[in-house]
C-alpha cells in the first residue's frame, strides 16, 4: 500500500474498526453496527487505503488484527473518545443557549422535599427554562455528569474532585438487612455489630471514595469490608439483599420509598449521618443555567434555615 496518505480516515471509518477489531468477525461486528458485511468489509478496506497500511489480516478461516493494526488501536480509540468528547461539550453549550437544562437523579432524589423545592423554584425564576430530569443507575450518576450527559445531578456525596457541590439536607443512615438476617430483629445496633457480613459492591466505573463511604469501609477499627455481589440500581441492590448475599447501609428515607418483602431497616447508632446535595462540574460553575441552579439551591436552603429558626421556642430571660 502507499506510504503517504491520500486522504484522512473519517471518525465513522474508525469506529468500525474499533468494533471490527473487538468482534473479530465481519458476520458479528456488522450486526453489532447495524451495517450489512459487504458494506463493512468496503469500509475497512478504505480506511487501509486512506491510513497507507493493513489493519486486518484475511484469510478464509481467521481474521485477526496486523500489526500495523494493533499499534494503531490506542490512537483510533483516542480519536474517537476525542471527537465524542467534543460533540458532548457542544451539546451541553446547545443546551445553556436554548435554556435546557439536563438533571439527573440516583435513586428516589428526584422526590426528595429539597430536590421539589429547587426544581419548582428554577421553573418560578425561569419560566422559558425547560427542565428535563434522567434517573440514573449507581454506575452512571458520577460518569454522566463527567460526560456533561446531565448539566446537574441531584446526588448523595462524596463527589470526585472535578466536581462542586451544594448541601441541601442531612439526614442518618440505616443498615438494609434481609427480613432473616441475624441483626434484622434488634431495634438499635452498633457498626461494629456488622463485622464479617458482606457489603452489596458497586460496578467498577464507580468512585471507589462514594462507595466506600456508603459501605464504611473501612471501619472505625480499621478492619476492612468484605464485598458481595455487585448491583446496578436500587432493584437490584434490593433484591440481592432480600436473598440474604449481602447487606448495604442506605439513608434513612429508604424507609419510606423503599418499602420491600424480605427487606428490614435498622437503626445503627453510630453510623455517620448522610447528605443530600446538588453537584455540578467545577469548570462549568459559571454557566448561566448551573448559575441558575446553584442560585435556586442556594435560596432553598437559606430558606429552610430561616424556618427552622423560627420554629425554635424563645430563649427564657436570663
Amino acid at each position: 500500500m502507499g506510504a503517504s496518505l491520500s486522504r484522512e480516515p473519517s471518525i465513522h471509518q474508525l469506529r468500525l474498526y474499533l468494533a471490527l477489531s473487538e468482534e473479530l468477525h465481519f458476520g458479528n461486528a456488522a450486526a453489532r453496527l447495524f451495517i450489512t458485511q459487504p458494506a463493512l468489509s468496503q469500509q475497512i478496506r478504505e480506511l487501509e487505503k486512506r491510513l497507507g497500511v493493513r489493519v486486518i489480516e484475511r484469510t478464509s478461516r481467521t481474521l485477526a488484527l496486523t500489526e500495523e493494526g494493533r499499534a494503531l488501536l490506542p490512537a483510533a480509540r483516542a480519536a474517537v473518545a476525542a471527537v465524542d468528547r467534543l460533540k458532548r461539550v457542544a451539546e451541553a453549550q446547545q443546551r445553556q443557549i436554548s435554556g435546557r437544562v439536563v438533571v439527573g437523579t440516583i435513586g428516589a432524589e428526584a422526590s426528595m422535599t429539597h430536590t421539589r423545592a429547587v426544581l419548582g423554584l428554577l421553573r418560578d425564576r425561569h419560566p422559558r427554562m425547560t427542565l428535563h430530569l434522567v434517573n440514573l443507575s449507581f454506575g452512571d450518576h458520577m460518569a454522566a455528569l463527567a460526560r456533561q450527559d446531565v448539566d446537574v445531578v441531584f446526588l448523595r456525596p462524596p463527589v470526585t474532585e472535578d466536581m462542586e457541590l451544594h448541601h441541601l439536607a442531612t439526614e442518618p443512615r440505616v443498615a438494609c438487612l434481609s427480613a432473616d438476617h441475624p441483626l434484622a430483629a434488634s431495634p438499635r445496633l452498633t457498626l461494629a455489630q456488622f463485622a464479617g457480613f458482606p457489603v452489596v459492591d458497586m460496578p467498577e466505573q464507580v468512585p471507589r471514595l462514594w462507595w466506600e463511604f456508603w459501605a464504611v469501609d473501612p471501619r472505625p477499627d480499621g478492619s476492612r469490608v468484605r464485598y458481595g455481589p455487585v448491583v446496578t440500581d436500587m432493584e437490584s441492590l434490593m433484591h440481592t439483599v432480600a436473598t440474604g448475599e449481602a447487606m448495604c447501609f442506605l439513608p434513612a428515607a429508604a424507609r419510606d420509598y423503599f418499602p420491600r418483602p424480605g427487606i428490614a431497616y435498622v437503626t445503627v447508632v453510630d453510623l455517620p449521618p448522610s447528605t443530600s446535595a446538588v453537584a455540578w462540574l467545577r469548570r462549568r460553575r459559571s454557566e448561566p443555567t448551573i448559575t441558575a441552579v446553584r442560585s435556586a439551591a442556594q435560596h432553598v436552603t437559606s430558606r429552610a434555615e430561616a424556618d427552622r429558626t423560627d420554629d425554635q421556642p424563645p430563649a427564657l430571660a436570663g
